[in-house]
C-alpha cells in the first residue's frame, strides 16, 4: 500500500484530529502550529532542501533531538518551552503511528524521546500591600486605566490564567447575587468562581462605560480588538515599576499576570481553605500542583516559628537534633 504523503498527514492531523476529533482550543492549535513551523524550517535547513520537499522519512528521532537541542541552546528557550515543542511533535507521531503501519518504528523512536525535567520554580509571593500598590496605578479616569484595573482585580479575585481572563465575555458573568464568573480553562474545562462585590462593581462600571455584546470580549484595546497577553504583561511591568514607590519590595520581584494566580492560591491556603477546593477554584488538573502552595504555606509557618524569642523555646534541642546517628545515616543516603 502506498504511504500517505507527509503534507496530507499534517493536514489531517490539524484539521481532522485536533480540530474535529479532539476539539482542542484555538490556542492549542496555534501552539502546535508554531512548533511545527519551527521544526520543519529547522529540518529543511539541515537537509538543505525546501520545506515543500520534505517527506515523513526526513523527520527522524535524530532530527527531533537535534531540533530540541537547537530550541534550548540557539533559541535560548526554557525547558518548559522545549517540552511544549516536543509535545506537539509527540502528538503528531502518535497520530501517524495509527495510520501508517510502515512508519511505526520511526514513530516509536520519536515517541521514546522523554520530556526533560526542569527545576521547580519557587512560588512567588505577593502580599496584600504589594497587590494594593499595583492596583492603585492604573488611571481610572481613562478607559484604558479603568479596563486594566478591572482586569487585575479579576486576576486576583479568581486566580484565572491570563488568557482565561482575556476571553471573558458578559455572558460568562453573573453580576447579581450570587456573584460569580464562568471560566474556560485548559482542555476546555469549565469552572465557576465567586466574585467579590467590589469586583462586580468594577465590571459593571467598565461595561457601562464601554458596553459589549453578550459574546464579545470585555477587555479590548482602543480599537475594540481583544487584548493580547503580551500587551497585558507590558502594561503590568509599567504599573509594577510605578508601584515600587508605594511598595519598595516589588523592585526585587519579577511580577507577571500569573503571579496574581499564585497570590490567590497562597491567600486561600493562608485562610485555611481545603486544597481540593483550591484545586477546583484554580482549575488544576492534578492535586500535586495545588499542594505546592500548601507546602509553601508550611514554609512560611516554619520561618515564623524561628522568629519566636529564644528565651521562650524549650531548653533541650528538638529530638531530631539529638539523634546524631540517625542524622548521620540520613546524610549518607
Amino acid at each position: 500500500m502506498k504511504p500517505t504523503p507527509f503534507p496530507q498527514l499534517l493536514h489531517a492531523f490539524f484539521h481532522e484530529w485536533l480540530a474535529q476529533q479532539r476539539n482542542v482550543s484555538h490556542h492549542t492549535v496555534l501552539s502546535y502550529r508554531d512548533s511545527w513551523r519551527l521544526f520543519l524550517r529547522f529540518v529543511a535547513a539541515q537537509k538543505a532542501k525546501s520545506v515543500a520537499k520534505l517527506s515523513l522519512t526526513d523527520l527522524t528521532a535524530e532530527e527531533v533531538l537535534a531540533f530540541l537541542q537547537h530550541v534550548e541552546q540557539v533559541r535560548k528557550s526554557s525547558i518548559g518551552t522545549r517540552n511544549c515543542r516536543l509535545g506537539a511533535l509527540h502528538s503528531f507521531f502518535s497520530f501517524v503511528a495509527d495510520r501508517e503501519p510502515l512508519a511505526a518504528a520511526q514513530c516509536a523512536a520519536v515517541l521514546r524521546i522523554p520530556t526533560k525535567q526542569a527545576p521547580k520554580p519557587q512560588v512567588p509571593d505577593l502580599d496584600e500591600e504589594e497587590i494594593a500598590a499595583i492596583l492603585a496605578q492604573p488611571d481610572r479616569s481613562r478607559i484604558e486605566g479603568q479596563r486594566d484595573h478591572a482586569l487585575l482585580a479579576i486576576l486576583y479575585n479568581t486566580g484565572a490564567r491570563i488568557q482565561e481572563a482575556l476571553n471573558l465575555s458578559p455572558q460568562a458573568l453573573r453580576l447579581e447575587s450570587p456573584f460569580h464568573v464562568r471560566l474556560l480553562g485548559k482542555g476546555r474545562k469549565e469552572r465557576t468562581c465567586p466574585l467579590w462585590p467590589e469586583t462586580v462593581e468594577l465590571l459593571k462600571a467598565l461595561l457601562k462605560r464601554r458596553p459589549r455584546g453578550e459574546d464579545e470580549p470585555i477587555f479590548v484595546n482602543r480599537y475594540g480588538d481583544p487584548l493580547k497577553a503580551a500587551g497585558v504583561r507590558f502594561k503590568l511591568k509599567q504599573y509594577v515599576t510605578a508601584a515600587t514607590k508605594l511598595a519598595p519590595s516589588l523592585a526585587k520581584k519579577r511580577i507577571s499576570p500569573h503571579t496574581f494566580r499564585h497570590a490567590t492560591a497562597a491567600s486561600l491556603v493562608t485562610e485555611g481553605v481545603d486544597v481540593t477546593v483550591i484545586r477546583s477554584w484554580l482549575g488544576h488538573a492534578s492535586l500535586d500542583t495545588t499542594n505546592i502552595y500548601a507546602r509553601a504555606n508550611l514554609e512560611t509557618k516554619r520561618k515564623a516559628l524561628e522568629k519566636v524569642d529564644g528565651s521562650t523555646r524549650p531548653g533541650k534541642p528538638p529530638r531530631w537534633k539529638r539523634e546524631v546517628e540517625l542524622l548521620q545515616w540520613l546524610d549518607s543516603l
